[in-house]
Parts: structure tokens; C-alpha cells; sequence
């Protein structure tokens, strides 16, 4: 009998990731194809779905070719993405418009009349969210308002990887964990909520069926499969949004553990038994990708989006030279950083390059590189620039600690774990021990494939997560670094408190 494989599609902010994963849930082969994001003005980000579909019909092909693998042997399609989007599609599943995506916050005021109708306490409350311009719910208004004969022709409003789900099978559906980011679903009752769409004055039939993430919503329909490459009629399993993916593709199954994703945004995330509602309305809670489970989080917006702002406005000669040793110009811009000591001689990076969501909620946050003098050097600007991510990201931490969640040690994810230095930066200001786990980047697709794979019955459960994903390094916090870092927070919170005034006036400069 022919060996059986799930193909996950990691829908991500820079591109798809297509992967294979064999019948013991190992990863064979995996493809990328990249696309875009166009930022017209700011706080905007919006990206043509259609790139999405051209990743996914040549990232599959690709795959299937290289990987010497029949799409007869696919035993399903499986899903993560890039969460809390708005994407609005006709009864045929085409865009109607860009897709405006998870990092755009123009919606403020749309955001503010969900306020306005439900309270932010029965909001969070609710759906386990404060009503944001962050969430898809805020963007829907947005086009009513301003795009109302988009509004009117859209037939649903849907998250990335629904959308490709729909081209694939024709069948209009999310998941619990994508609904939970819309700032419309109801955590408890796991479906959408009477009153968070009578506030958004929303009729329901604009929004898929949610499902859970090991649901089969569809097979491959032969013009599909024409253009992918798959065989008509293989499962599509609609799988879960990439933070909760991730998160059990990282081996946090289990509450109480926690990680913590590096991308373009990062989050840090446990998993709990119940939604965990913070008294500040600081974290967040998305359903979990496992049935009855869910994922209390806190999201920054611009971490590895920030390093990579920094590598292409002023690490050009960096790029220049990995591009001609063939390595990745972050590990030249880590050497360099090396060369800067902890706290990068005084120099303080605040992330907020596309304003801030967890723990300020403040979409007018602006990026600021305080205390820079002559005698600053090009590795203390890189160094300040990883430092103030790491700082950011820890007063996420904090909000959980003083929740009381026991978090001891972390599991780092996605792209930035593989970087040393940022592994070490980050033990050093958290205080507690950095695990990296076998899988880093692929970590998103295994929770996709997991899905896939138990949705279709070829894996045994979730205990798989956790069997899959070893610790194969740890980094430990240098007990002699202590005092400097904390004396560095408590400037970092400060000064954030001092800039936060300042914020909404400088962004009426920049019009």
C-alpha cells in the first residue's frame, strides 16, 4: 500500500509555506513562495488574495515534483494562516478587493463604535478580546463605511486560509481559533455572537460556518486541481489560525506551557483548560486548535517585522554580502550586534513601527531609538533594535506572571529562534530558560499537518505534538546580567509612559 502524506499550506505575512509530512507526522519536503504587502498609508497593510492562490498553486506543484510524491497519495489538504484579516470574496470565492490583513489598524473609529454599543468589558468578556481596530470585525465596518458598494456585492467575509480553502472546494468555512480573532465569536459557546453582531449591526450570512480545526469542510474540486496539481477529490481539512497552530506544533498541548513565536509579529501564548480574562484587559484568549482547550495570548505587532524594517533601510551592506556568501544577512547583523554589550551602551529601541497591540493597545505608537549620541556605533543600533523587541515581548510576560500562570521556561518558534544572540537576549531579560524545539519555522505547518492528519484519521491525537517536537537546545539566563537588564525594563516602561502622550500628536505631524 502507497505511503500516505498530508500537504499543509502555512499561510503566512510573506508567503506560503507548502510542507509534506509522512504518516508518522515526520516533515519530508517543504516549498516557500513568496508575495507582497503594500503599505499606502499609515497603519494600512493590505495584500491581493490572489497572490495567496498563485503560492498555493505553485508551492503545491513544486512540492509534488520535487518530493517525487503522486497527489493520489495526499491523504488531505490541511490549513494554518495569518490570522484576524478581512477578506471579501463574491459567491464564486474571488476578492472583491485587497485583503486588508492583520497588521492594518485604520479601523480606530470602527473599533470605537463597537465600544460605543457593547461596553469594552462585555466585549472582552464575550469573545475573549477588547473590541481593536486589530480585529477583522473593526475592518469589515471600515469597508461598509468607506467601500459600501464592496460591502454590498461581498458574499462573505473570511480569514486567509479560508479563503484558499473556498477556491479549493467551494465550501464557505473557518475555524474555531480564526473565529475567536474576529472580535465576533462568542469563546464559550464556540459560535458567532447575537450580540457582538447586533452591535456591529452585522447579518451572520456575511460569515462562514465555523468548524472545528480537524474538520474535513470539502474536497478538491477538479478545476482546483487542475490548477494545484492535486488530485480531484482529496479532503481539505480547515485547520486553525497559525499563532494557535503553532502552538501545537511547537508541542505547548499541555496547560500551563508557553511559548513564544518570532516572525513578524511575535506573540507568547500557554495553553489553559478556560479562557483566561485579564482584570487590565492586557492578554487575550483564542480558542485553541485542540477541542475544549484555549490559547491566552499577548501579540506585539512589529518584531521580526522591525529587524527586517532595520536589515533593509540600513543593513544594505549586510544584504549585499550574505547575498554573495550565501547565508542570511541577519547571522552578519547578529556578528555585529555581538560587538555592542548588553544594554548597547545606553541606546533604547521602542518596536512600535505599526503602533502596539498587547500589553498598550495603542494603535498611535510610533518607533523611537532614545538615547542614540555620536558615540554610538552601527552594532549598538542593531543590538538596541533586538533588545527592545526582547523588552517589549517581556512586558507580555509579565502580564501573565501577575495573572498568576506559572510560566518557568519558553519555547521560542519561527524564524528569529534560530538567531543565537536573540536566543541568549531573550534568556537574559526574561530571567528563565530559552528552549528551542526541533521544529522552528515548520513548527506552524506541523500544527496544520496534526490537524490534517487526526481530522482524517491517519495520526493517532495530539499526544503526537509533544512526541515530535524534543528540546534540542536550551539557553540559560547569566545571573551576573540581571540587575542591568531590570534597571533597563524599568527605563523601557517608563519611557514608554512618557512617550504615550506624545503618540497621537506626532502622527498628526506626519499628515
Amino acid at each position: 500500500m502507497a505511503e500516505k502524506f498530508v500537504l499543509a499550506h502555512d499561510l503566512g505575512t510573506t508567503g506560503n509555506k507548502a510542507s509534506l509530512f509522512d504518516q508518522d507526522g515526520r516533515l519530508r519536503a517543504s516549498a516557500f513562495y513568496g508575495y507582497n504587502t503594500e503599505y499606502l498609508h499609515p497603519n494600512w497593510a493590505e495584500q491581493n488574495p490572489e497572490d495567496w492562490w498563485a503560492a498555493v498553486c505553485h508551492s503545491t506543484r513544486q512540492l509534488l515534483v520535487t518530493a517525487k510524491v503522486n497527489p493520489k497519495d495526499v491523504a488531505c489538504v490541511a490549513f494554518s494562516g495569518q490570522m484576524m484579516g478581512c477578506v471579501a470574496l463574491d459567491r464564486q470565492a474571488r476578492p472583491l478587493r485587497s485583503a486588508i490583513i492583520w497588521a492594518d489598524t485604520r479601523a480606530v473609529e470602527e473599533a470605537q463604535s463597537l465600544v460605543d454599543a457593547v461596553g469594552m468589558e462585555t466585549a472582552y468578556r464575550i469573545t475573549g478580546h477588547r473590541a481593536s481596530s486589530s480585529y477583522s470585525a473593526a475592518k469589515i465596518l471600515w469597508v461598509r463605511s468607506h467601500q459600501p458598494e464592496i460591502f454590498a456585492a461581498t458574499y462573505k467575509f473570511v480569514q486567509p486560509k479560508d479563503f484558499v480553502a473556498a477556491r479549493l472546494t467551494g465550501v464557505f468555512a473557518t475555524d474555531y481559533s480564526d473565529a475567536s480573532g474576529t472580535n465576533l465569536f462568542d469563546l464559550s459557546r464556540c459560535d458567532w455572537s447575537a450580540q457582538m453582531l447586533a452591535a456591529a449591526r452585522l447579518d451572520p450570512s456575511v460569515l462562514p460556518e465555523p468548524h472545528l480545526g480537524t474538520d474535513v469542510i470539502g474536497y478538491v474540486q477538479p478545476a482546483a486541481a487542475e490548477e494545484t496539481g492535486l488530485a480531484a477529490g482529496t479532503p481539505v481539512v480547515i485547520g486553525g489560525g497559525d499563532g494557535v497552530c503553532a502552538s501545537a506544533g511547537a508541542g505547548v498541548v499541555r496547560a500551563g506551557s508557553a511559548y513564544n513565536y518570532l516572525g513578524s509579529s511575535s506573540w507568547i501564548a500557554t495553553a489553559a483548560n478556560a479562557p483566561v480574562y485579564d482584570p487590565a484587559l492586557r492578554t487575550f484568549t483564542f480558542a485553541h486548535l485542540m477541542p475544549g482547550m484555549y490559547m491566552p495570548t499577548g501579540t506585539m505587532q512589529s518584531a521580526g517585522g522591525a529587524y527586517q524594517w532595520l536589515r533593509d533601510r540600513f543593513c544594505l551592506s549586510e544584504k549585499e554580502a550574505a547575498e554573495r556568501l550565501n547565508i542570511s544577512p541577519y547571522e552578519l547583523m547578529n556578528l555585529q550586534a555581538e560587538q555592542s554589550p548588553p544594554g548597547a551602551n545606553g541606546l533604547v529601541f521602542f518596536p512600535y513601527l505599526l503602533g502596539e497591540r498587547s500589553p498598550h493597545w495603542n494603535p498611535q505608537a510610533r518607533g523611537v531609538y532614545f538615547g542614540l549620541s555620536m558615540g554610538h556605533t552601527r552594532a549598538d543600533i542593531i543590538r538596541a533594535t533586538l533588545e527592545g523587541i526582547t523588552l517589549n515581548l517581556k512586558t507580555i510576560l509579565d502580564a501573565f506572571l501577575q495573572q498568576g500562570i506559572p510560566i518557568q521556561a519558553m519555547r521560542v518558534i519561527g524564524g528569529g529562534a534560530n538567531g543565537r544572540l536573540w536566543r541568549k537576549i531573550m534568556a537574559d531579560i526574561y530571567g528563565m530558560p530559552i528552549q528551542r524545539p526541533a521544529l522552528l519555522a515548520e513548527a506552524t505547518s506541523m500544527g496544520a499537518a496534526l490537524a490534517g492528519g487526526i481530522g482524517v484519521g491517519l495520526y493517532r491525537g495530539w499526544s503526537l505534538a509533544e512526541d515530535l517536537t524534543p528540546i534540542v537546545d536550551e539557553t540559560l539566563p547569566d545571573p551576573s546580567l540581571a540587575p542591568r537588564y531590570e534597571r533597563l525594563y524599568r527605563f523601557f516602561v517608563k519611557a514608554y509612559d512618557s512617550f504615550a502622550p506624545l503618540y497621537e500628536e506626532v502622527v498628526d505631524l506626519g499628515r
